[in-house]
């Protein structure tokens, strides 16, 4: 019998929003506290600086993110190091385009083992981000976790 062993390919997030807003706001709202605030959770402790930790409350649970990679008006990634069993290992970035006034941005979240109710429930929670991150940068106001209570 010939066993072959098949390795198993990591299961992604990919999302893709288009954002009537300059991309360098667009850039601000995903690494300052005001913009994440407004758009994920008004429980953090952010800091736009390579190695520094972000983290992000959702009532008793807590997200920890190791910022690995800004570049102003480019790209964005995230290392989360503390959080659900299933997001630890995963890493979360996001890919700025502008054309034509308008920003582009890819949001994708990496590493997951497989998926799972879990996955699913987050994928769904990836898109809204994307849009309370467009409803900030276009109208000035976001969608967070406390207003979705």
């Amino acid at each position: 019998m010939n066993l072959t062993l098949i390795k198993k390919e990591m299961a992604s997030i990919e999302h893709i929003n288009v954002l009537r807003a300059p991309i360098a706001k667009v850039y601000e709202a995903l690494t300052t506290k005001e913009g994440l605030s407004s758009v994920w959770t008004t429980e953090l402790n952010v800091k736009a600086e390579p190695g520094f930790i972000n983290e992000f409350s959702f009532g008793k649970d807590t997200d920890r993110f190791e910022i690995k990679t800004l570049v102003p008006n480019q790209r964005i990634l995230w290392h989360c190091i503390d959080s659900d069993p299933e997001w630890i290992g995963t890493s979360v970035s996001f890919d700025l385009e502008e054309k034509n006034g308008k920003t582009f941005v890819t949001l994708k979240q990496t590493g997951w083992a497989d998926v799972t109710e879990f996955y699913r429930h987050c994928n769904y929670n990836w898109a809204f981000f994307l849009y309370s991150l467009k409803c900030y940068c276009e109208e000035g106001k976001g969608i967070n976790y406390q207003q979705r209570q």
